[in-house]
């Protein structure tokens, strides 16, 4: 089933649908809405991660590239793959 055909057929059910109906409905999608936000600085675990990158960068044991240098890097690569393609 396509998904213009399930979004008629929903729309189709949510006019005849009577009150309880509708509540349920809408307490399913309201659900899976709800459940599908991430909000990553509510995530203990993550946010650990990005701090244990920061301090290993503040402290010089792993590198960090400007966006400046990160795309004369990816032009210098490109420029360096066509050479090799015309070869």
């Amino acid at each position: 089933m396509t998904t213009a055909a399930i979004k008629e057929k929903l729309h189709s059910y949510i006019d005849v649908a009577d009150d309880k109906e509708l509540k349920m409905i809408y307490t399913i999608l309201e659900d899976s809405i709800e459940n599908e936000r991430y909000d990553w600085s509510q995530d203990k675990d993550f946010v650990a991660e990005l701090d244990e990158w920061v301090r290993r960068w503040e402290e010089g044991i792993d590198p960090g590239y400007s966006i400046d240098e990160v795309k004369a890097y990816l032009d210098q690569q490109r420029r360096e793959r066509q050479k090799g393609i015309t070869k």
